[in-house]
């Protein structure tokens, strides 16, 4: 049975009997702990179709019945309809359930994603269904990065909604970076006052002439991020906050310039960075250093509840070493702690903020350069650098999240045209992302099962506002998202050309959410960019 479903799933049956229609007389039952599904269903299909969805009444039939069945996998579910105009959602927990409830929402057509009724449309309805569905990995993410460009907060709730649409289940919240700070630290106020804006923006990448000269910022209160935590936890999403260090800290050191290395440089004298790339203003390995984030980790790890966020990502990436190199505080705490070099003084850095998140119940993450001078025992990975990071890492037993940058990162131009907004990176067409494969041949079985899945990673340097983001993540997403969902065969033998064809209704569906895509003819006029300089870089590295 081919209902044109994205992701696919697992196992779809169509044996020819009544099927489902929605209308005026459509009921809600939920079992306990599916509240929110029942909701959710409530606030998009209601609003979609102007129904009322009003709770069943006893001993009435039961139109939607939201279901629970240990006997499932937790995020697992099974959809079938039944007599008298009914179907019964039942996962395996209230997630399932709520995935369920996701492919409900695509069977009744691409009306059910708008956010009101359009006027003469029919109810919708399908034929008699019975699917049986789940993930292939527990981490389906995708990362977006506030810091470059800052998103307003109902844009972020707009994207919980589309992961959510597309079953991705984790919300990586890049948060601080050379170029801004985006959350609000009470006991260190200057963090938003001052590392939150940038006088102005380099307008294309770092070989544009262009500049943006209109200042740049903002961030998010804490009751924004509390918000933001309860909107993705109802929808079943983690989210996992990153505060980068000890590198990408140029925000950090002008908001408070005792942190950086000031027996090499004037740090009073930086600003909060208007270009790209990566800057040699690093934290310095002091015990002030220290003590100031485990302050900002309090905070967050308040914020960011462990029910909902049990990962606490520390960035970790691309952290030059020249300041440290010079610095004679830098190379006496290299001897006082008796380590061999600057990596090992990295490690050192992670390794206690490893410990300090352990000891309070959380896990640290971060990029694979924490791999350098020796990881953490309990620290996962996420494995930008190609494969080889996330390999290394899973075959010494830790965690593992693939994040190729060849494969998945999605601010990489998506064709090779001469159209292509600020072009980026590889070329990376939605069939390469469709082909992507998160476990490497060759893996042990043992190393195999530390890959706990898979995220897309989207930098915003070049993306200034949502309609940019939206090109470059859409479509590509939801090809990622089959990657991230289904059971898919070797690379080399996935049936793109049906993926494309289903595309053709998903498409819909993102029109009436109205998400800017990248339609598959090429960019429309308003989405070039001409004049404006990209760095796009010819071939590609091997696939490892």
């Amino acid at each position: 049975m081919d209902m044109d479903l994205i992701p696919a799933p697992a196992r779809a049956g169509d044996q020819g009997r009544c099927g489902f229609v929605l209308d005026a007389s459509t009921t809600i039952t939920a079992a306990p702990g599916t509240g929110t599904t029942e909701r959710w269903l409530r606030a998009t299909l209601g609003a979609a179709f102007g129904l009322s969805l009003a709770p069943a009444a006893e001993g009435a039939e039961q139109s939607v019945r939201l279901l629970t069945d240990p006997a499932l996998e937790p995020e697992a579910y099974r959809l079938t309809t039944l007599p008298g105009n009914s179907v019964a959602i039942t996962g395996g927990s209230p997630a399932g359930v709520f995935w369920g409830a996701q492919t409900l929402r695509q069977l009744l057509g691409p009306e059910a994603f708008r956010r009101a009724p359009v006027d003469g449309a029919a109810w919708p309805g399908f034929g008699f269904t019975d699917i049986e569905d789940g993930p292939r990995f527990p981490w389906r993410g995708m990362m977006l990065d506030v810091a470059r460009h800052f998103m307003p907060k109902t844009d972020v709730l707009r994207y919980l909604d589309l992961l959510a649409a597309h079953k991705l289940n984790v919300f990586h919240f890049h948060l601080s970076d050379d170029q801004g700070w985006r959350v609000e630290i009470k006991r260190h106020p200057r963090l938003t006052e001052v590392g939150a804006w940038r006088s102005r923006t380099k307008h294309g990448h770092r070989a544009s002439e262009l500049w943006d000269e209109t200042p740049h910022g903002g961030f998010y209160t804490q009751d924004d991020i509390r918000e933001i935590v309860a909107y993705a936890a109802a929808r079943h999403i983690r989210v996992v906050p990153e505060i980068d260090i000890p590198g990408h800290s140029q925000a950090t050191i002008t908001a408070y310039p005792e942190l950086g290395n000031t027996d090499v440089i004037d740090t009073t004298a930086l600003s909060v960075w208007d270009d790209w790339g990566v800057t040699p203003n690093v934290l310095a390995p002091t015990e002030q250093t220290l003590r100031f984030f485990e302050g900002v980790f309090e905070e967050l790890l308040e914020l960011f509840p462990a029910a909902t966020s049990p990962f606490i990502h520390v960035g970790g990436d691309e952290c030059p070493k020249d300041q440290w190199k010079r610095s004679p505080a830098a190379q006496a705490r290299i001897r006082e702690l008796g380590l061999a070099d600057e990596d090992e003084l990295q490690s050192w850095f992670i390794r206690h903020f490893d410990s300090w998140l352990t000891a309070r119940g959380r896990r640290l993450i971060g990029w694979d350069e924490i791999l350098e001078g020796g990881l953490a025992d309990g620290a996962a990975v996420s494995s930008w650098r190609g494969y080889a990071g996330g390999i290394a890492a899973a075959e010494a037993g830790h965690d593992v999240v693939m994040c190729p940058e060849q494969q998945v990162y999605l601010d990489h131009r998506q064709d090779g045209g001469p159209d292509e907004p600020m072009p980026i990176g590889y070329v990376r067409t939605l069939e390469d992302v469709y082909r992507f494969e998160p476990v490497p041949p060759g893996l042990s079985e043992e190393a195999a099962r530390r890959i706990l899945g898979t995220q897309a990673n989207v930098w915003t340097e070049v993306m200034q506002n949502r309609a940019r983001v939206d090109y470059q993540v859409f479509p590509r997403l939801a090809a990622f998202a089959e990657v991230a969902w289904s059971a898919l065969p070797a690379p080399e033998e996935r049936d793109f050309a049906g993926f494309e064809r289903r595309m053709a209704a998903h498409y819909a569906r993102l029109d009436a959410l109205g998400v800017d895509y990248r339609p598959a003819s090429g960019p429309l006029p308003w989405q070039r960019r001409p004049g404006i300089l990209g760095r796009p870089i010819e071939g590609a590295p091997p696939r490892v």
